[in-house]
Order: structure tokens, then C-alpha cells, then sequence
């Protein structure tokens, strides 16, 4: 049988004993740390939603971040600096996620993890149950502080911009009125001459063309203009077009 004297061991304890040191002297975030999330990590990935959040939202508006968890059965390796991003195409509002990669040129691993971006703001919501078809008047229509991001569809912070608009579902009494909650409205005909505005990075014109078809509010519709270019915009009002450069 083989067998390891005491006084072998001994002496690889005592060869082993600054090595171990200064292993433990390391300030290396393991594996289940990351896993759990060391309370700087979750702070940075709060920052990094509610900063990606405002881009979007109204300026008296409100954000709750509320950070998920990695999969549990993700064996990462230890790492030294996790950097949480914002991956690309992704918005930071209701249910999304933020990406989470290690960076300290030791571990090569990349995970996103589930956040949730709350925002409340003040909204048009129904004052009582309101049925589909039912044409609103403001005497049906409240404001209150909800979580706009809740679902999707643009919320109205001006109850009179719906004054004869039609739901084209029910609404129940407290919800909000989204722009998918609206039947579609015809805000010009094929044949119209429409106001095109066409905008980019610091810039805006506007210019006048004819439309190709029915505009509903919302929805893409193809201009011509007078030197025959057409250009394919959105519907955003009586007789006017927004083009996006």
C-alpha cells in the first residue's frame, strides 16, 4: 500500500501555507457571488435601467428598477469586474434585461439577467367601466399615477385629445387609455394633399405631397411629392405625415 508520511505532509503545508495566503487576501468575486449578486453589481445594474429608462419618459415621471435573478443553473466563473451593459435593440421599460459580462481578461462569460423598469407618471385612465364601442367624453376619462410601462401602447396626459375617440376593446374603471385601446381613425384620404415632416439628429423640415392612401392615425402611409420621390411615413395627424431621417 502506499502511504504519505506525516512529516511529507508537513512540509507541503508549510510550502502551501503563503500561496494560500495570499489566495484569500484576493478580492475575487466567486462564482455563487455573482450568481447572487453583490449589492454594488445590483446598484450599478439599477443605474445603468434607470438611465436607459428617462430616454423615453416623461420628465416628472418616477422609476422603479427591480432587479431578477441568473439562471440558477449558470456555473460561472470567478471573476474580478463584471460590467452590466445595455444590449443592443433592448428597451429599458417593463419586463427586459440587462447583459452582465466578465471583463478581467481571466473568465470569458457574458449573461443577461431580468430586470424590471417600472415607471409612473400621470395618465388618462377610465373613470368607470367603459364597454367596447363606446365613444368617450371626458366626463368617462380621469388622471391618475400609474405604471406606464406596465404594458404596451402609448398612455395620454390630456383626456381632451380623446373626446370622441372609439375603444375598440373594454376598459375596466382605473385603466389607463392606450393607444392600442383605440379604434384606428382616418385622419386623411388617398388623393389628399398632407403636411410631411421630415426630421433627424438637429434638424426638422417640412414640405407638402400627396398620399398614395387612407391615413389612419399611427400607421404607415406612402407620399409623392411634386418631383415624383415618394417617401413612406407615418400618419400622425389631420393631413400630417412624420418621416424619421
Amino acid at each position: 500500500m502506499f502511504q504519505i508520511r506525516p512529516s511529507s505532509l508537513l512540509r507541503r503545508a508549510r510550502l502551501a501555507a503563503p500561496w494560500l495566503g495570499l489566495l484569500l487576501a484576493l478580492p475575487v468575486v466567486q462564482a455563487q457571488e455573482v450568481a447572487g449578486l453583490a449589492p454594488d453589481l445590483i446598484a450599478r445594474v439599477q443605474q445603468l435601467a434607470q438611465n436607459g429608462a428617462r430616454a423615453g419618459m416623461p420628465a416628472e415621471a418616477r422609476v422603479v428598477v427591480e432587479v431578477g435573478k441568473l439562471d440558477p443553473r449558470l456555473r460561472l466563473a470567478p471573476c474580478l469586474q463584471v460590467q452590466p451593459y445595455l444590449p443592443a435593440g433592448l428597451q429599458m421599460w417593463g419586463q427586459t434585461r440587462i447583459g452582465l459580462r466578465c471583463m478581467d481578461g481571466r473568465a470569458r462569460w457574458n449573461v443577461s439577467l431580468p430586470v424590471r423598469v417600472r415607471v409612473f407618471a400621470r395618465a388618462v385612465v377610465a373613470s368607470d367601466p367603459l364597454p367596447a364601442g363606446a365613444v368617450l367624453v371626458q366626463e368617462q376619462l380621469s388622471m391618475a399615477e400609474i405604471d406606464i410601462a406596465a404594458e404596451a401602447g402609448a398612455v395620454f396626459s390630456d383626456a381632451t385629445a380623446l373626446q370622441g375617440r372609439t375603444l375598440a376593446r373594454p376598459l375596466a374603471a382605473g385603466e389607463a387609455v392606450r393607444s392600442p385601446s383605440l379604434k384606428l381613425r382616418q385622419v386623411f384620404a388617398a388623393g389628399d394633399s398632407v403636411t410631411v415632416l421630415a426630421s433627424g439628429p438637429g434638424y426638422s423640415v417640412a414640405g407638402e405631397g400627396q398620399a398614395l392612401a387612407a391615413g389612419l392615425e399611427g400607421q404607415n402611409v406612402k407620399v409623392r411629392f411634386e418631383n415624383g420621390r415618394v417617401v413612406t411615413g407615418r400618419a400622425i395627424g389631420e393631413r400630417r405625415v412624420e418621416v424619421l431621417l
